[in-house]
């Protein structure tokens, strides 16, 4: 076995996934039975490009964890026979990324603009922020909190009915650039707001008393990046010092036992977690907007795609948040809510222990500074298109999570602390 991993090894020294056209990359998915197992895997990434997609990283990986890697087309084939012969149970779950791409843009919906039920590129999305304001100026205003590190402006829409003293949710959605889904929840919840405000009583309800702030994008540079260049870009564009590595993990880059466990001190690492807390600039200008309005920001909820999970505090530590029993039931609740719709099954719990250990996040970051119902989505699906969910299920999708969110709201304004 080890022959064959140095054939590979000196087979794939010149191959790099970032090769634009993703025909014949595959995407596997593997769940290593013991140490060793891991080990091969650990051995597979450390000669050639291996993009984990679920866990982020390799050494997440652990015995009957369920592993999806996307590979490149030349070394798909050796890596199988590899998987093979040593035992490992693997599927295929993408036999070809270029196809899965090509079919993600399967909406009817082909409008020349914008469209809630296709992705849409961020010179899109910045001008219906723009619309979806003036269209709707007792309801929705936008302001910026910050640019980018491409010089970006980041917009913020607020909604929410003028009244005194109103407390406010904050979501954000694209933190990881190729995750197109969270953006399109983003637009999809402003557009149900101003859609079914004075209809829908629970909605009239939850904007005359409480404000929402939605940012759409938080990774702007790298959602461009993702139409123009690299489909499978996930971390900022910023240029890091000493490095031809670009770009940071947004999401390992807040100031919660930052860079401690499940991110890299690589530059070149999908998880990098930056040359400090709050390096990039998109991170900082979201913290230091969230820090200005502490004292009426009550929740915080943060898109991420996929695995269908709804988690809360802590990824950072396997220590249980002192609001354990209260987060864990309205995650449980809000769970069911959004499976009343099309049955989708989401699995709940604190992040370390629900998924893997990960420093940095935005969602324990934000509990750190006190706003007690803080969540993190991940939506659809659970591997079968990944990160390349088809246009087709932009629509159930966002349905059944507004579903989640309405009840998440509505609890918290509910119990106002």
């Amino acid at each position: 076995m080890w022959a064959l991993l140095v054939l590979i090894g000196a087979a794939s020294v010149s191959a790099h996934l970032q090769d634009l056209s993703f025909d014949g990359q595959k995407v596997f998915r593997v769940i290593p039975q013991n140490d060793e197992q891991v080990e091969i895997l650990n051995s597979l990434a450390s000669i050639m490009q291996v993009d984990f997609w679920q866990p982020d990283s390799v050494t997440l990986v652990r015995p009957k964890m369920q592993v999806d890697f996307r590979l490149g087309a030349e070394n798909s084939f050796e890596v199988e026979e590899l998987l093979k012969e040593s035992g490992v149970e693997y599927q295929v779950l993408i036999d070809n990324l270029q196809a899965a791409l090509d079919t993600q843009f399967d909406s009817q919906a082909r409008a020349a603009g914008h469209s809630y039920e296709k992705y849409n590129n961020w010179d899109t999305i910045a001008a219906w922020t723009a619309d979806i304001a003036a269209q709707n100026p007792d309801l929705v205003s936008r302001s910026v909190i910050g640019e980018t590190y491409e010089g970006r402006p980041m917009y913020l829409l607020k909604m929410g009915k003028s009244g005194p003293n109103k407390k406010a949710i904050f979501m954000d959605c694209g933190f990881h650039a190729r995750e197109w889904i969270s953006p399109a929840f983003c637009q999809w919840f402003v557009k149900e707001v101003v859609e079914t405000y004075g209809k829908d009583t629970v909605m009239t309800t939850l904007l005359d008393k409480l404000d929402f702030y939605v940012l759409p994008v938080v990774n702007i540079d790298g959602y461009v990046y993702t139409w123009t260049n690299d489909r499978m870009w996930r971390k900022t564009r910023s240029k890091n010092a000493n490095s031809n590595c670009y770009g940071t993990d947004p999401n390992r880059n807040f100031n919660a036992g930052w860079c401690t466990t499940g991110a890299s001190k690589n530059p070149c690492s999908a998880t990098y977690c930056g040359s400090a807390p709050e390096s990039e600039k998109e991170t900082k200008a979201l913290a230091d907007f969230i820090r200005e309005h502490l004292s009426t920001i009550k929740a915080y909820l943060t898109i991420h795609s996929y695995s269908q999970l709804l988690l809360f505090p802590y990824s950072y530590t396997y220590t249980l948040p002192s609001d354990y029993q209260e987060l864990n039931s309205i995650a449980s609740a809000a769970s069911k809510e959004l499976a009343s719709l099309y049955k989708t099954k989401y699995t709940y719990g604190p992040g370390a222990e629900t998924i893997y250990p990960a420093a940095g996040g935005s969602d324990d970051w934000a509990y750190d500074q006190g706003i007690k119902y803080s969540f993190t989505f991940e939506l659809r699906d659970t591997g079968r298109y990944g990160f390349l969910l088809p246009e087709s299920q932009i629509k159930p999708t966002c349905e059944e999570t507004v579903l989640a969110v309405k009840y998440i709201a509505n609890y918290v304004l509910e119990h106002l602390y």
